[in-house]
């Protein structure tokens, strides 16, 4: 992901969600018609999951909204979490799409309901996919910009929408065509299934971002590779990193040398945010420095986690 300002990120995330509040509701006057004339469930439940998409978008647009907000009084940290909630929120969504279409799809197959005009609902289907394709593609040009997860979680639902559209093409061409019945409601609850293992799926990086997660092990190393750059900090403890939407948080124990005045080791901390800053640009750095060999309120030395410094983490 570039680095790009606050008010493009905002921008383009905006898009974003409009696009799929647009699109949703494009998709959804056609599937409500197809729906009506083919009596499938794969297209009732495509259709069901048409119009959870248009919330889901329009709950994307009001987290990004929000997200964008600068920090103010009541949140010093920013509003990004609101990203991460919208997530969660479509992620419920997906879920209950997915026990509608299964529970109609389980229904069909103990009662029986013949589909038809399949045609009709084999020409929306194509529409649909292609639809989606292009939505899909400025939504990975978004998240490639902004990283925004409220964007990638609808991304994410998209995405199953182009199978839950070839899963309803498959069943009216098995059912109609080949005369296989039970096709529909088969299909059907393939497409729930579906849904539910992509709902699993987007809602874990939700999740790490309430949860304050720590950063990568690899993005952890490469950050105390740029602090091990200068020769005056001798090392870093109680290291600790989280993302909120757009904005990355930091922050550590440093060692220095015990005969440094206060205003040298304020100056040395200019230098390491002014580093991070050149490395890490856009993340909010927070230092607290002790004197090297200090021994911490268990008694033991102060874990370093410089390379070359420590064993241990």
């Amino acid at each position: 992901m570039t680095t790009i300002a606050s008010d493009e990120r905002a921008r383009l995330t905006r898009s974003a969600a409009l696009a799929s509040i647009s699109m949703a509701l494009f998709l959804g006057a056609l599937k409500g018609w197809a729906a009506w004339k083919t009596g499938s469930t794969a297209m009732l439940g495509s259709l069901a999951d048409t119009s959870l998409d248009l919330i889901a978008s329009i709950a994307a647009l009001i987290g990004v909204w929000v997200a964008a907000q600068p920090a103010d009084h009541d949140h010093r940290f920013g509003h990004g979490k609101a990203e991460a909630l919208a997530a969660i929120f479509q992620v419920i969504l997906i879920v209950i799409s997915a026990i509608g279409i299964a529970w109609r799809a389980v229904q069909q197959l103990l009662n029986g309901a013949p589909t038809q005009a399949a045609d009709d609902g084999i020409l929306v289907s194509t529409i649909a996919i292609l639809g989606t394709f292009a939505l899909l593609a400025w939504q990975r040009h978004v998240i490639a910009r902004t990283g925004s997860l409220a964007v990638r979680t609808d991304n994410v639902h998209y995405k199953s929408d182009l199978f839950l559209n070839l899963g309803v093409i498959a069943a009216l061409v098995v059912d109609q065509y080949l005369g296989f019945s039970s096709a529909d409601p088969l299909f059907g609850l393939a497409i729930a299934l579906w849904l539910a293992w992509g709902a699993w799926r987007a809602a874990g990086e939700a999740i790490d971002h309430l949860m304050d997660r720590e950063w990568p092990e690899e993005r952890r190393e490469e950050f105390l590779a740029v602090l091990a750059k200068h020769p005056d900090i001798r090392g870093v403890h109680d290291l600790r990193t989280r993302t909120s939407g757009a904005d990355d948080f930091v922050q550590f124990h440093m060692a220095v040398d015990p005969r440094m005045t206060i205003v040298q080791v304020h100056d040395l901390m200019d230098q390491a945010e002014a580093r991070i800053a050149r490395e890490f640009p856009g993340v909010e750095v927070l230092i607290h420095p002790d004197p090297e060999g200090l021994i911490n309120e268990t008694g033991q030395a102060a874990e370093e986690l410089l390379p070359g410094a420590g064993d241990g983490q």
